[in-house]
């Protein structure tokens, strides 16, 4: 019974340790309490709700790309990930560019989009590395 425990213990990874979870996590709450709720009613079914699934597909692709068995899975849905990031990007620029948010705004979830990139990235290069 002991063995069992162990090994349940070993393969049970906590995703809520890894930094780019935590700055994803960040990045969606951002977006869905400060920015998506400035969109007029008439996007609510557009960019609003576009908006909203990209933010929120970058930290659970994480989640779910942590629970696999390898790397290389793992970083099939950090790709994944990455992608949303970039939906979440463009979503915000075009949100600005059509002023439902102040450019103060858009330069914060910049800002926070761009360190969530960057750290995707150097979390795949890694796992890609020959070990």
């Amino acid at each position: 019974m002991n063995f069992i425990l162990n090994l349940n213990a070993l393969f049970m990874r906590e995703y809520k340790k890894l930094d780019v979870w935590k700055k994803s996590h960040e990045l969606y709450m951002y977006v869905k309490k400060n920015i998506a709720i400035k969109f007029p009613p008439d996007e609510k079914f557009e960019l609003t709700s576009q908006l909203k699934r990209a933010a929120l597909s970058v930290p659970l692709n994480i989640v779910e790309g942590y629970g696999r068995y390898t790397d290389k899975d793992f970083a099939r849905f950090l790709d994944n990930s990455l992608g949303a990031v970039n939906e979440t990007d463009y979503c915000c620029y075009s949100a600005s560019e059509l002023k439902y948010i102040m450019q103060q705004e858009y330069e914060t979830i910049n800002q926070l989009i761009d360190e969530v990139r960057a750290m995707l990235i150097a979390f795949l290069k890694y796992l890609r590395v020959e070990k």
